[in-house]
Parts: C-alpha cells; structure tokens; sequence
C-alpha cells in the first residue's frame, strides 16, 4: 500500500468518532424522503467545519446539498443517502423486535450509514488534495436525498449535475463485502387522479359519474396489457383513494398510483405511455375527469468493469474488520430472529460463476455463518436485478462504481428492524469505516494513475455508443414529489 494511502485511512480512523457519530445521529433523526431537515443540516455543518464549500439547498431540493474541496481536474463525486424507512423504528442493539416509537421510522436500509461512510471517503479525499497542492484534482460530495421513493438522483441527473465529475463512487450497507456489477431495473411512477360526479347510487345513478370505476377500468385495462409487455417488464399498482366508505354513494374521486419497470428506460418510457392511454381511456369510457402526476423514475445501472476492478483491488489491499466473541454472538442472535432465510448463498454473482459460488459455499460454511467476514470474488456481469435504484441514472451521466460492505449479519433482509437494530452498532460502524476507505484509496487510483481513469472513460463512452445514449425518465418540469402528498 502506498504512502498516501496508508494516510487515507489513518485520517478515516482519526475522525472515527466524528463519522460514526453522525450516523448515529441520523440513525436517531429516522426523517423519511425529502423530509431530511434535521439530517441535512447536520451534514452542512460537519462539513464546513471540516474545510468544504456547500451548497444547501441544491438543484432546488431542500434537503439536498453539494460539498466541494480542491480545484482542477479529475473531479472525483462521492454520493451520500440518508432517508428512513416508515414503520421500522427498533431499539438499537436488541435481538427482539422492540420499537421505541409505535408505527415510527427507521433506518432499515442502512442510510443513516451510506451517508457517513461516504462522508468518511469525501474527508480522507479532501485531506489527500491538502496534501498534494491546488490543482491536483477536486472532490465533491453529493448529499442526495429521497433515495426511497423519490430517486432525486435522477431529477439532478437530468438537470446535468453530475456532468462536472469525471468518475463516481459510492456504496451501500449490506450484509456481503463485495464490489456490485450488472445492472438493475428502470422505474417510473405516475399517480392517476379521476374526478366524477357524486349522486344517490339507488335514487339517481344516472346522474352520477363513478371515479371507482374508472381505476377499475383502469385496472382491468392493464392487466389485458400484461399479456402484450416485453419479458422482464413489470407493473405494479396501489389503489390510494377508493373515494369512501359508502357503497351508496357514487364516488366522485378515486386515485391510484401506479409504477412501471423495464431493465431499459427507452422500454420503460414506452410502456408507461400505454399506460398512460389506458387511463385516458377509462376516464373517457366513464365520463370523468383525468390527471396524472409523475411521481418519480430512475434509470438501470450502467456497469463499469475497469472502476469496479479498482474497487476490487483496493477491497482487497484494505482487508477486513475483526470482530469480538460478544460482536459475533449479537450478530448470531439477530441471525437466528430471521424467519424466512433464504435458500441462495449470499453474494450477486454465486449464480453466475461457479468459481465464485465455490468460495461462498466454503467461507460462508454453507450459508451458515452469522457475519459474512469475507471478501467475495470479484465478477463482471451485465445481468439485470429486478430491484431499481437512483444510482443508475448517476451512471448514465459520468462512469460510476459501487461496493456493499457487511454492515448487518448474514440473512438479515432488506427494509428489516434487525437492519434498524445493528444500524446503531460496533458492527454497522467497522463496516461503514471500512467503505470509506476502499472508496477514497480507490480515488486516489483515479488521481495518480490517468490511464486507470482513461480506461473507465472509454469504456463508458463505448457503452454509450451501444445503448443509445440516455433516456432520462424524469420529464422536464417535474419536481421531487414528498411521498404520500395527494394530487
């Protein structure tokens, strides 16, 4: 390891207490998407403190925010999370499910530490830059806030914030060390609003305009349409207003929300404009009114081989945590609180090389082990998860790269109180530290060496050429939209 790296991550481990503290912060804070007020203005002032020049709000979201350090070229980007959950609130450290707020929130997907352990990145980039004299390079880090369920990402995406950045990074909390490839799904969400005409259901019907029906044509419309979508496309709905309780009444208003994926936004784009006339046609066949509102999108993810190789490389320089025996019998305990396990050994790519699942198999002892304190191997793929994530249209715009690193016990199921519990712990910190570190000595890589940075370019440039280019699913003019507002 070099020298400048060596103190990378000794400037991580100096300002320890500080990165796990504000994780540990907003752990408490548990704001959900949009609603980060709390969480963001803790971020604005750790950051300045630390030497970095942000902009809060940024590309008018409030509760996003951009800090910067350094000047000159390459412009390394460094994305933070930090939304709740609802309905996970759990007391920290349990091995039970105990909330310390009825019906509160929760970190089940580990934002509260995404968020930190970028940050732990952005301070050993900027102390590196110090190091090495104006003009060597900058860093930004971007506060992006709203991952569940409001994907601004690609609002900024679209609004080409991104664009100044030669390469990002990020990672996310999990219970696997590993480098993630492939790609994902593209979603969109569009909620549906019908307006009619309310009326006596037994003494005038004929003078009454019926909303309900008009979803459920709606509905009805879309499942005939399942039959004739590409493979792999998928549609889902929630009805959000059935416009009452009584069946006596012709409903005047109903609302449904509807999302729409395909691996591809160009397929994605396609298919919600089907969409989009059925709801036109339902609204017409029962002579109501109809708005629709584009609630959010996020495009697949565009894998890079020669960024997500560095990262590799770097994962395995910096080498895993040791934990304690009372570390390993809590993560144990949480283990065995998993009802439904899964039958797959842990890791993206065990199915696609039989090398990888080999390793897996023997160092996981079969799936069994309650801490996965192994770095799995290392896997180019271009296979598609049926998940969708914000990070994607980050990749569209400049080449991008993420790692997950085991912040919870081994099983542990997304969107889970045994993720809320150990969010707040020994282990979810050792994680958390080490994603740092692998983050910032594989920037400094991008630093040093020009043609590792040449490399990813190219090979993103290629990759753009193939596709087509990018398909922003977020229309102009649209706005983050804070989850369960109503039209």
């Amino acid at each position: 390891m070099t020298e400048s790296k060596k103190k990378v991550l000794s400037y991580i481990d100096e300002k320890a207490d500080v990165i796990t503290g504000v994780s540990d912060l907003i752990w408490d804070y548990a704001e959900l998407s949009l609603r980060e007020f709390q969480s963001a203005e803790l971020y604005v002032k750790v950051l300045k403190e630390e030497g970095f020049t942000v902009e809060c709000p940024f590309d008018g979201i409030k509760t996003a925010f951009r800090a910067s350090y350094g000047s000159g070229k390459p412009v390394i980007g460094i994305l933070a999370e930090y939304d709740a959950l609802t309905g996970l609130s759990q007391e920290a450290g349990a091995t039970e499910r105990k909330e310390l707020v009825a019906d509160g929130n929760g970190h089940g997907c580990g934002h509260n530490l995404l968020g930190a352990g970028s940050m732990a990145a952005a301070f050993a980039l900027k102390k590196y830059l110090e190091e090495k004299g104006e003009g060597s390079g900058t860093v930004v880090f971007y506060g992006c806030p709203g991952e569940e369920g409001a994907a601004t990402k690609a609002f900024m995406a679209r609004d080409g914030k991104f664009a100044e950045c030669d390469a990002a990074l990020t990672w996310h909390p999990g219970n696997v060390n590993q480098v993630t490839s492939g790609t994902c799904n593209t979603c969109i969400q569009t909620e549906y609003k019908f307006t009619g005409v309310a009326s006596h259901a037994a003494g005038a019907p004929d003078k009454g305009r019926s909303a309900l029906d008009a979803v459920e044509l709606m509905n009805i419309g879309v499942q005939f349409l399942r039959e004739h979508m590409p493979d792999g496309s998928r549609i889902h709905y929630s009805i959000t207003d059935a416009g009452g309780d009584s069946p006596n009444v012709v409903q005047p208003r109903a609302q449904v929300l509807y999302m729409v994926r395909s691996v591809w936004a160009k397929d994605a784009l396609a298919l919600q404009e089907r969409v989009d006339r059925i709801a036109l046609a339902a609204s017409m066949m029962t002579d109501t009114k109809m708005e629709k509102k584009f609630i959010d999108g996020c495009s697949n993810t565009v894998p890079n081989k020669a960024l997500e190789s560095l990262l590799w490389e770097n994962f395995h320089e910096v080498g895993l945590p040791s934990y304690t025996e009372e570390e390993v019998s809590y993560a144990k305990a949480l283990y065995d609180s998993v009802e439904m396990k899964s039958d797959k050994l842990p890791g993206d790519a065990v199915e696609e090389d039989d090398a990888v699942y080999e390793y897996v198999d023997e160092h996981s002892k079969h799936g069994t082990v309650p801490i996965n304190n192994f770095l799995i191997p290392y896997h180019y793929m271009e296979k598609a998860r049926m998940g969708s994530t914000d990070v994607g249209d980050v990749s569209w715009c400049v080449p991008t790269a993420q790692i997950n690193t085991a912040t919870f016990p081994a099983q542990a199921p997304g969107h889970s109180w045994q993720n809320v519990s150990c969010g707040r712990t020994s282990i979810a910190h050792k994680g958390m530290l080490l994603a740092g570190k692998v983050l910032a000595a594989a920037a400094i890589d991008l630093i040093e060496k020009p043609e590792t940075l040449k490399a990813a370019k190219d090979e993103y440039e290629k990759k753009m050429k193939r596709y087509g280019g990018y398909f922003c699913p977020v229309p102009e003019g649209a706005e983050p939209v804070v989850p369960g507002e109503k039209m």
